[in-house]
């Protein structure tokens, strides 16, 4: 059951950042494999923990069109719902975009100094396809990244058993975990597949684990070398992905979910109840926490959680997740409730209250999260599935200094530069400049400076 404790009840080290990924010698080592041999160290470690590895790693647009095409056929629904998720995301990621402004300025007579927003060349997104494929993830990765007008973006997810290659691989008894299909054609995930194809991804990879995010960031004979990588993953993607920073760039290295709700009884107990159960069937580590300055409500919130969990296929997860790692906060008024979410910086922040002037200042008061939900009607899952916003957020504290992924992952701000000969600008820039190379005994940099003034 969820843990109701007062809010001086709260220990320090809550309040610390959970990171259970850390760096480890199995990833190292494959990432040097790969560095070193390429194609063959993916195959390699495939053969060991997955449940295919494919003879080449690229899967055929085709594949991709027949996936979205199945899909829309099958299960309308869904291929529906990945089309409006990918729209809405698009249109919020251009916006994003749209904030970033190229410009020049004359900051003073003659020397003029500007921003240009260039997108990378080359962009990697790992999704993982493990008991949960997250084809959610193919959308929140690939659509800012063409949004950004990157000129490549490929996906990396792990392989599966190609239809044509079924038969042979039951009548081996393999293409099941403990023992991979060896040698097949490159497939995978059939609905990552088809929200891969629909969100516009350049080329997709049969390639999962660690190793994919070694190829996308040192290249091999077959995957590209990018300049960013990102998406979710299990501890050894996220250890891979802090490694290979400083060859490419990364969103972040992203610890259990965590999701923090304030509210008062003006909120529905089976709403929040819902909410916090939707965070925690995630993972037996998520995190999910309800601040409120009413017991009797924390109370129903409680025994909420307790009726649904018995109906809830993930229960055996969301169950450890909430005995373990949940809490119910009692707090003597929101606006401390405000000050312990300022302090946990949790990814998802939902203000479970009545519109009017106090959510407003509790929304005011609110400034570290990942994504912030505001009022009933705002659940943290439309956030994670169809709501325009990204749900590759910070976790772990992060968000004190950093915000989630978005088109400014795919992005590069870059300066200009441009003097007119003879200005006053140009001038006392190029005085100054002497002046600074003087003091820091840099002789070359005072005569770069001063040459120009002979003229």
């Amino acid at each position: 059951m969820i843990k109701i404790i007062k809010a001086s009840e709260l220990e320090p080290a809550w309040f610390d950042g959970r990171n259970f990924s850390g760096t480890n010698e199995v990833v190292q080592n494959v990432i040097k494999d790969v560095i070193e041999n390429g194609d063959a160290a993916i195959k390699k470690v495939a053969d060991k923990f997955d449940i295919a590895s494919p003879a080449s790693f690229l899967i055929p647009e085709s594949e991709l069109k027949a996936a979205a095409e199945k899909l829309k056929k099958e299960q309308p629904d869904i291929y529906n719902a990945i089309c409006y998720s990918h729209d809405l995301a698009y249109k919020f990621a251009l916006k994003q975009k749209e904030s970033f402004d190229d410009f020049e300025v004359e900051l003073t007579p003659g020397l003029y100094t500007g921003q240009k927003t260039i997108p990378v060349e080359k962009a990697g997104a790992y999704v993982p396809a493990g008991i949960y494929p997250l084809l959610s993830s193919v959308v929140m990765t690939i659509t800012p990244a063409v949004a950004a007008g990157v000129d490549e973006v490929i996906l990396c997810t792990p392989p599966r058993v190609h239809p044509d290659d079924l038969a042979k691989a039951q009548s081996e008894g393999s293409g099941v975990p403990g023992k991979s299909f060896i040698g097949g054609k490159p497939y995978a995930d059939e609905k990552i597949m088809a929200a891969a194809y629909i969100c516009g991804v350049t080329k997709c990879y049969a390639a999962g684990g660690s190793q994919a995010i070694a190829a996308m960031a040192y290249g091999t004979e077959s995957i590209p070398a990018v300049d960013v990588v990102v998406g979710p993953g299990n501890k050894f993607v996220a250890a891979a992905k802090q490694q290979v920073y400083g060859k490419v760039g990364i969103d972040m290295i992203a610890g259990p979910t965590e999701v923090f709700i304030i509210a008062d009884k003006s909120a529905d107990p089976a709403w929040v109840a819902a909410d916090l159960l939707a965070q925690a069937e995630h993972d037996i580590v998520a995190q999910a926490v309800l601040a409120t300055n009413d017991r009797d409500f924390a109370e129903k919130v409680s025994q909420q959680i307790e009726e649904q969990l018995q109906t809830l296929p993930t229960k055996e997860i969301a169950r450890k997740s909430i005995d373990t790692y949940g809490k119910i906060i009692i707090v003597d008024s929101l606006e401390e409730a405000a000050e312990i979410a300022n302090k946990k910086a949790p990814e998802h922040l939902e203000l479970a209250l009545d519109e009017g002037k106090q959510r407003d200042e509790i929304m005011n008061k609110v400034r570290n999260y990942g994504s912030l939900f505001i009022g009933h009607y705002a659940a943290e899952v439309f956030g994670d599935y169809a709501a325009g916003l990204n749900h590759t957020l910070p976790t772990s504290g992060v968000a004190h200094y950093s915000g989630g992924l978005s088109v400014r992952m795919f992005l590069k701000t870059v300066t200009t530069l441009r003097a007119k000969p003879g200005s006053e600008g140009m001038k006392k820039s190029a005085e100054a400049a002497g002046f600074f190379g003087d003091a820091e005994g840099l002789n070359a940099h005072a005569r770069a400076a001063r040459i120009r003034l002979e003229k």
